[in-house]
């Protein structure tokens, strides 16, 4: 990883869905930054806001509050038409269904080369098969392929078309919306390799969108847990595994399975429970509890967590 140079800051992004009467709060008060060259893991169940959060930045789901901020350049809300078209080759999104994503009338060709079209109008024939071949190629698949349809391959191989449907943008920054849970097992480890190979290869910078721990942190730097919408905890990765402070990243980290039967069978599974939060007269506060390590808190708590610390 390079120096720590922040690519994507997120401030107090709230996301709303519906009208006055039946508003719903998707995403409240969430903030981040992204290093450039790092994975950034966003983990929760579902229907705890990850996707929506990945959607606003990439300006699918309109912000009702906050902003977001790419290399110094607010790119939430109204922005220039330059601006917009420069957000769209630097930022791409790998999609959670590689079945879904993949428009089942257009040849791979057409798939993996649209948005270059859109972004560089009157490209050559020949240049354009060329890049399309040359990414096919970057993420492990012939470049005859070009001429197929979706329906011919497998879950694993079109998700390797939607890899290099945004690595042909050249961005800098990639959202990844669980690119491998609609993934048999055997795939998964291939997918992330590759991923892995290529951040390394282009200085990539990944927001890694999961429901898995377990996957996190084969490939995350960081770990931001989100509950209902609510960042609760962002820590280093190992440092999240080792010392998990909130109760809810503490239940995640206990439902993952383990290798050996007779430690699972002696595992004990820690249930979360909101009620365990007493916010009525003291509300939590997004606040740094050591270096690099948040918590959603509030003073009762955090002079609880701060004597976990010193204690450890």
């Amino acid at each position: 990883m390079s120096k720590k140079e922040v690519l994507l800051s997120v401030k107090n992004m709230e996301v709303t869905f519906g009208s006055r009467r039946n508003k719903f709060v998707a995403v409240r008060g969430v903030s981040f930054d992204i290093f450039r060259g790092e994975t950034f893991g966003l983990v929760g169940e579902s229907g705890s806001g990850k996707t929506t959060i990945g959607r606003a930045i990439i300006r699918i789901n309109p912000i009702s509050a906050g902003e977001v901020i790419y290399d110094g350049k607010r790119i939430s809300g109204k922005i220039s038409k330059e601006l917009d078209k420069e957000v769209t080759q630097k930022i791409q999104m790998i999609f959670q269904d590689p079945m879904a994503s993949l428009n089942e009338r257009a040849k791979v060709d057409y798939i993996v080369s649209e948005g270059l079209l859109n972004v560089q109008k009157g490209i050559a024939r020949s240049e354009k098969n060329e890049l399309v071949s040359k990414a096919l190629l970057e993420v492990g698949l012939l470049p005859e392929f070009a001429s197929r349809f979706p329906h011919e391959f497998s879950g694993g191989q079109r998700q390797r078309i939607g890899i290099a449907r945004s690595l042909i943008m050249q961005p800098e920054f990639i959202i990844a919306d669980e690119p491998i849970s609609a993934l048999d097992v055997s795939i998964r480890a291939q997918v992330l390799n590759l991923m892995s190979k290529l951040q390394k290869e282009r200085n990539l910078t990944y927001l890694f969108i999961a429901h898995d721990l377990s996957v996190m942190r084969f490939i995350c730097h960081r770990i931001a847990v989100i509950h209902k919408g609510v960042i609760v905890e962002l820590a280093e990765t190992e440092k999240l595994f080792a010392h998990p402070l909130h109760p809810y990243t503490r239940a995640l980290l206990s439902a993952i399975p383990m290798p050996d039967p007779d430690s699972e069978k002696k595992k004990v599974l820690e249930i979360y429970d909101p009620s365990c939060h007493n916010y009525e007269n003291d509300k939590p506060v997004w606040t740094e509890i050591e270096d690099g390590h948040f918590i959603m808190a509030n003073a009762g708590e955090l002079a609880e967590y701060r004597k976990r610390l010193s204690e450890l």
